[in-house]
C-alpha cells in the first residue's frame, strides 16, 4: 500500500509558502507564477498559520468584492487545518479530503510540525490510478498465461 512519502518521492519536497502579512495580490502572484492551486501562510514562528487556497479567492475575495492589492492573506485564509505525515497511507488520506472536501493536503514533518509537503487530491488519483493499472496488468498476464 502507497503512502504519502511515495508521493513526495516523486513530486519533491518543495513548499510554496508566503509570510502572513502578505497581501492577496502577492499570494496569486505567486500560485500563478508556480501554477499551484494553494500555498502555505508561515507565521514568524516557522509554523503554519493557515493554507490559502484557489477556493478562498473565490469564496474569501470575489465574492465579498475585496480589494486583492490591499486584503492580507491572513483575513481570508483557511486557518483550520487538516494535515498527514509522510506515513499515512494514502487511501486514509484521499478519505479524509473526500470527507473534508478537500484539494490540498499539509504535510508536517513528525518530529518538527514543520511542512515537509503539500499534496494534492490530483496526487491521490495519480497514485491510485497507477496502482489500479498495475493490478490490471498483472490479472492480465495471469489469464493469459504470460506470467
Amino acid at each position: 500500500m502507497s503512502c504519502v512519502f511515495d508521493i513526495l518521492a516523486k513530486k519533491g519536497t518543495n513548499v510554496a509558502c508566503v509570510s502572513e502579512g502578505t497581501t492577496v495580490l502577492r499570494a496569486t502572484e505567486v500560485m500563478n507564477s508556480l501554477r499551484i492551486g494553494a500555498v502555505l501562510i508561515m507565521a514568524e514562528s516557522g509554523r503554519v498559520a493557515g493554507i490559502f487556497t484557489e477556493r478562498d479567492v473565490l469564496r474569501r475575495v470575489v465574492v465579498n468584492r475585496l480589494d486583492p492589492a490591499l486584503t492580507l492573506v491572513d483575513d481570508v485564509m483557511t486557518t483550520r487545518l487538516i494535515t498527514c505525515r509522510p506515513s499515512d497511507d494514502i487511501s486514509s488520506v484521499a478519505e479524509v479530503m473526500r470527507d473534508q472536501r478537500l484539494r490540498h493536503l499539509p504535510v508536517l514533518d513528525p518530529d518538527s510540525d514543520r511542512p515537509c509537503g503539500l499534496i494534492s487530491i490530483g496526487d491521490v488519483n495519480a497514485i491510485h490510478v497507477g496502482e489500479i493499472e498495475a493490478t490490471a496488468s498483472m490479472l492480465s498476464e495471469y489469464v493469459y498465461g504470460r506470467g
